[in-house]
């Protein structure tokens, strides 16, 4: 008999507008693989970008906040593990799960290190430089309780992951490196892509509705693209992204070459069309998406050093990596200008896709700590007494506040 998976999602998954929907499908695809049957439940509304899930035989259920009908769901269901899809998740439906299913295990999946990448968007509206004063945040606090609470948390980056061991000092146990899982390319699919001279133009893709990626494209507008448009006067910028508000699409400008495009149906056929993948994000964390989608499709890319982060460790990046802006400029109109330069930089992604992001490898490891975290439940709980702590506390504090609500609806 397989065993049960129940996810709770922030979101229902969005591969094609994001990197955390894309993540998402991977862990499912994951858990499948170890056949499990799997529920994907989320109080969150339906977009139209929303993936299928009963198209690959995920069930879906519609869960509500704040409400004693979850409680039932989940008893009758009874699942042998729980995934709480960001923290917030895990503190609105935790003390449900551990109240009606105590010898589930629960795994939070961070996505990324929300209280770095609030610490970093502060420190920069502050025009300041990021320090612990600025990661001890309030969103921290909540964070790093919930990763307490639960058996394992899965960590995208290794940055992150250093950060709470030495930063806040979680005990490695409870936390799980798991990256993007990806496929291998062959050689004969890197032998398909199209070559320097069959492509043009500068890209950059990310969700508007995530603010580091707003605030980028608001960086490459203002600073950024008018100096390579100086020197590159042919040159265009295009700028996909799922949910582009009026404020995005405001700075579409032809005469600029600066071309908001919106949402990309096929993420793939765009990126393969482009030269030069720039990504100048000034805070943000976990690892970016956008850049694997250009090492994946051979396009070089420009970068931030918050765009880099975690992502290359000893291998060479796939373009160069600035935070200067007349740095970035030239980098980018070099790379765009030099075939030999271009083709160098290009096949180093691959190698990182391959080697770094092996779906294989980090799916195995994961499967087999999860199998280890089944037979010592009990004893690793017993080792946590932060994670007990907290959880008691918890189950007075937030169970009760949510009954309150709760009675309060029914006015």
């Amino acid at each position: 008999m397989s065993n049960q998976l129940l996810i709770i999602g922030f979101v229902w998954p969005e591969p094609k507008s994001s990197a955390a929907g894309s993540r998402m499908m991977q862990l499912i695809e994951a858990f499948q693989e170890a056949d499990y049957s799997i529920t994907f439940s989320s109080p969150c509304a339906k977009s139209d970008n929303a993936f299928n899930l009963d198209s690959i035989g995920v069930s879906q259920v519609a869960i509500a906040l704040n409400n004693s009908s979850f409680n039932e769901f989940i008893a009758n269901l009874n699942p042998d593990v729980v995934l709480f899809d960001r923290f917030m998740m895990e503190e609105q439906f935790g003390w449900r799960v551990s109240e009606n299913c105590p010898n589930a295990i629960k795994i939070l999946d961070t996505e990324d290190l929300h209280c770095l990448r609030k610490g970093r968007q502060q420190a920069f509206k502050d025009k300041q430089a990021f320090d612990t004063s600025y990661l001890f945040n309030d969103v921290a606090k909540r964070e790093i309780a919930s990763i307490y609470r639960c058996d394992l948390s899965l960590m995208i980056s290794e940055v992150e992951m250093d950060i709470l061991r030495n930063q806040f000092k979680v005990d490695g146990a409870l936390l799980v490196y798991l990256p993007f899982l990806l496929e291998t390319i062959s050689a004969e699919a890197i032998k398909k892509l199209p070559k320097f001279e069959n492509r043009d133009h500068f890209i950059t893709i990310g969700n508007f509705l995530h603010e580091p990626n707003y605030n980028g494209v608001l960086y490459l507008k203002e600073t950024i693209w008018p100096l390579i448009r100086k020197a590159l006067p042919k040159a265009e910028l295009h700028i996909y992204g799922a949910y582009a508000s009026q404020k995005v699409t405001q700075l579409h400008n032809e005469k600029q070459g600066f071309f908001i495009k919106g949402f990309a149906e096929d993420v793939h056929e765009v990126m393969q069309k482009a030269k030069v993948c720039l990504a100048p994000l000034r805070f943000g964390a976990g690892l970016k998406g956008k850049l694997i989608d250009a090492m994946q499709n051979g396009t070089p890319c420009v970068m931030s050093s918050i765009a880099a982060e975690g992502m290359f460790r000893d291998f060479e990046a796939n373009g160069f990596i600035v935070d200067d802006a007349q740095a970035f400029v030239d980098k980018a109109v070099q790379l765009y200008e030099n075939e030999e330069l271009w083709v160098e930089k290009q096949s180093n992604g691959f190698p990182i896709i391959n080697q770094r992001f092996s779906k294989v490898d980090f799916q195995k490891k994961f499967l087999k700590q999860l199998d280890d975290t089944f037979l010592n439940l009990q004893e690793k709980r017993l080792n946590n007494f932060t994670g007990q702590m907290l959880q008691h506390h918890t189950m007075q504090s937030t169970k009760f506040m949510s009954k309150w609500i709760e009675a309060k609806n029914k006015v």
